[in-house]
């Protein structure tokens, strides 16, 4: 048992993990972000732009706007005051979180083919993107003004993440290649200055890399990435043992290296093997790390300490997972799933 230190709240038992809410949509999800304020879930699905479900109201408002495309990249400031999308049409949108009928706030066509994943800096000055067009930008949250292009990879851009400190910024490509760019002290004013950031390259990821000889396809890509609280180590989510890059086929596997010099420390996996892909991560801030597989093989949460290769406990969701999110307590999760259903699991044991 894992003792909760907040004596108001029930003690996060992981083992007892649970449904405390489902709700169905009109398409199936792709992705899922909770609000830092806990007033808001939003979601992507197979529909142009993002949803907005009220936790308190379960009401649903639709935010579309410029999008023409589906939208895997959600995130806002700390404060909860501006929300921002970005779409595989390649805007970046902000928005007004709480508006009663949301509008664009600004639009910002961002790069050439699809954001992959956007992040916010913990202070909330930059949101960070990256995309098909090997490039990863920071913006201005308040200016909307390109801050800096980092320029360096050779494939496509999967997944960037802010350290916990904000003093520098991580990119993984689809080969599984990581950079860190530093986002203070020496970053140009603009995009334009020709003393461009270098990156400290961190060791390949291999594992999450594939060229499939069968069907000449590269397979690979951080599908989800995040830092431990403390910022010491990195977590890297995607699909290893592929077998068929067509049609996705391979296993859920999460890397965890240090930050520090990029070693690996452990492989995380299910004990059995299951057919999916890392589509979310997180650590818990009581020592653990919580990771959803969604693919052939089904939806699972796995739960798994740190150092540990094999979870100690996992749960079967009623469907595909595809997207996941911590809320701001930690003391729920919430899934995006395949059959049109968000659904939240409380990280404790059911009321009595």
């Amino acid at each position: 048992m894992i003792v909760n230190q907040t004596a108001a709240s029930p003690a996060i038992e992981p083992e007892k993990t649970h449904v405390v809410l489902e709700h169905v949509f009109p398409r199936p999800l792709n992705a899922c972000f909770w609000e830092p304020k806990n007033r808001f879930i939003f979601v992507g699905s197979e529909e142009l732009g993002i949803s907005r479900f009220d936790i308190q109201s379960k009401t649903i408002v639709s935010m579309v706007g410029p999008h023409d495309s589906w939208v895997r990249a959600i995130g806002s400031t700390p404060d909860g005051q501006v929300t921002f999308s970005g779409g595989y049409d390649g805007r970046l949108i902000w928005w007004p979180t709480d508006a009663e009928k949301p509008e664009p706030i600004r639009v910002v066509d961002a790069h050439q083919g699809w954001i992959r994943a956007l992040a916010v800096s913990p202070d909330g000055s930059h949101v960070a993107t990256c995309g098909n067009d090997l490039a990863v930008k920071l913006w201005n949250t308040q200016s909307g003004e390109l801050v800096q292009a980092f320029d360096g990879h050779q494939w496509h851009v999967y997944n960037v993440s802010f350290t916990p400190s904000g003093e520098s910024l991580v990119s993984c490509d689809l080969r599984g290649f990581v950079k860190v760019w530093p986002t203070k002290g020496n970053v140009a004013a603009d995009g334009t200055d020709p003393a461009k950031p270098v990156s400290r390259d961190l060791p390949q990821v291999e594992s999450l890399y594939k060229y499939d000889t069968t069907f000449r396809a590269d397979i690979g890509g951080a599908r989800c990435m995040s830092f431990s609280h403390d910022g010491a180590r990195l977590a890297i989510g995607g699909v290893t043992n592929v077998t068929n890059a067509f049609a996705g086929v391979g296993n859920f596997a999460v890397a965890l290296v240090n930050f520090a010099d990029g070693k690996a420390v452990v492989q995380c996996g299910p004990k059995e093997k299951v057919n999916g892909t890392a589509w979310g991560i997180a650590e818990h801030k009581q020592g653990f790390w919580i990771g959803l597989s969604g693919g052939s093989g089904g939806g699972w949460i796995y739960f798994w300490r740190d150092d540990s290769a094999e979870e100690f406990f996992k749960l079967k969701l009623k469907n595909d997972g595809r997207g996941m999110a911590l809320s701001p307590d930690e003391s729920r999760v919430a899934v995006a799933h395949a059959d049109r259903n968000l659904r939240v699991y409380a990280l404790h044991a059911a009321a009595t």
